[in-house]
């Protein structure tokens, strides 16, 4: 019976957190509508298992009095809590007119689509293409084409800054879904 309270106090603890961080720092109208843009669950996952890894190798290092192990734990353990907040802590919300960038250790800023000056496409090794949108306050906004709904951002984007910019689809050259290609290149 103990271990059935236990159970159920910590999920009410967890719903009760998480209604407060919603309503502290996810209070913004694009925080509400819904669509985001995420790291890959992979950034969290693989950081709850190094992170789980660390502790296991502090521990064994400490149980067996081994340096190697206790270094390489605190190693782990900083890298896969590196990963979970990065994963925790960065994504892009946005509605039909503006968006939101959430990025460790800065302020989020919301962002008119009106805004963007301009992409850049790089090609990763691994064949993914990542595309980086450059914003007037001197910040980018750097996108993986294996982020969940990204494409659906980016046309949302590039509708929104026609619509914001006063032109249309035709008067854009540059426009070329199929090969990542919204807004105009930024030559650097």
């Amino acid at each position: 019976m103990l271990v059935v309270l236990v159970i159920a106090g910590t999920l009410l603890l967890c719903w009760l957190v998480d209604k407060g961080f919603e309503k502290v720092f996810r209070n913004k109208p694009q925080h509400v509508s819904g669509k985001s843009i995420r790291l890959n669950k992979y950034y969290g996952v693989g950081g709850l298992l190094l992170t789980v890894l660390g502790i296991s190798s502090l521990f064994s290092g400490t149980a067996n009095d081994t340096t190697l192990l206790i270094f390489g734990g605190i190693l782990l353990l900083v890298v896969g809590i590196s990963l979970i907040v990065y994963y925790m802590t960065f994504g892009v919300f946005y509605d039909n007119d503006s968006f939101v960038l959430t990025t460790f250790g800065k302020r989020s800023e919301t962002y008119r689509y009106g805004d963007i000056k301009g992409q850049q496409l790089y090609k990763n090794q691994g064949g993914s293409i990542l595309i980086e949108l450059y914003l007037p306050d001197g910040r980018s906004v750097q996108l993986q084409s294996t982020m969940k709904d990204v494409y659906d951002f980016m046309d949302t984007a590039f509708a929104g800054w026609c619509r914001q910019r006063g032109v249309s689809k035709e008067e854009c050259p540059f426009y070329d879904p199929d090969n990542s290609c919204w807004f105009p290149a930024v030559e650097g």
